[in-house]
């Protein structure tokens, strides 16, 4: 269950979760400092629904710590992740903007910290600080793209190409022999999902990579990728 973190914990949590949010890094340090005056830490459980589809969304919500899935469900109970949201990142910008309840859930992937401000708390520092308004709106439009992106991906593009460039784009955890290690930050049926193919098809195509000698899988989600060219090559395919 979401909890509220003891008021001695406010002020240093607070303010490292606004220096990493990309809506408040025009600010000043004092200005920083009075968004941090209305912000609310929140502490969230692994699993924990954030909210649901349909709920009253009046709240911008920031992760500090941890990670939280976005994800729609069918009427038949299939999940479609659309993206996770890691340290620094924030929903319910749309909700402020337009009003309109949201159409997916959040849940926590692993216990998490959230920095939560009520709407009108966000709508007097939108008053004082136009620059917010500017990158809520930056942000809106950047997510359409990236929504655009998917969507014409999904239609030209194969498995193996969605799954190389994700791969490529993993942050690489360090080098062995020369080849960069990267490792799956999510379970398989989770990358299935955002990459908008079944389980069974990520684990074939997985397989093929590494028969293929381009990737090689490890313990604990950790892959080696040995041949860079050909699954950069793959990628634009």
């Amino acid at each position: 269950m979401s909890r509220m973190l003891p008021i001695t914990d406010v002020s240093h949590s607070e303010e490292l979760c606004v220096t990493r949010v990309q809506l408040f890094q025009g600010l000043t340090l004092e200005q920083q400092r009075e968004v941090v005056g209305v912000a609310r830490p929140t502490l969230l459980d692994r699993a924990e629904r954030v909210y649901s589809a349909g709920d009253d969304m009046s709240q911008l919500m920031v992760v500090h710590t941890g990670r939280v899935k976005i994800s729609r469900v069918s009427p038949e109970g299939h999940e479609q992740i659309i993206r996770v949201l890691g340290s620094g990142d924030f929903i319910g910008e749309s909700a402020f903007i337009s009003g309109d309840r949201p159409d997916h859930e959040a849940t926590a992937l692993e216990s998490a910290q959230l920095c939560v401000f009520d709407h009108a708390d966000l709508g007097r520092l939108v008053e004082q600080h136009p620059s917010i308004g500017l990158r809520m709106l930056e942000s809106v439009s950047q997510r359409l793209n990236e929504t655009e992106a998917r969507l014409a991906s999904v239609i030209s593009e194969d498995v193996t190409a969605r799954l190389a460039r994700y791969l490529l784009a993993l942050p690489v955890r360090r080098r062995t022999g020369g080849s960069p290690q990267v490792v799956l930050p999510l379970a398989k049926k989770d990358i299935a999902s955002l990459l908008d193919t079944t389980p069974e098809s990520l684990s074939r195509q997985l397989r093929r990579l590494s028969d293929s000698g381009v990737i090689l899988q490890g313990a604990r989600g950790a892959i080696t990728i040995t041949d860079v060219d050909a699954l950069s090559a793959l990628s634009s395919e």
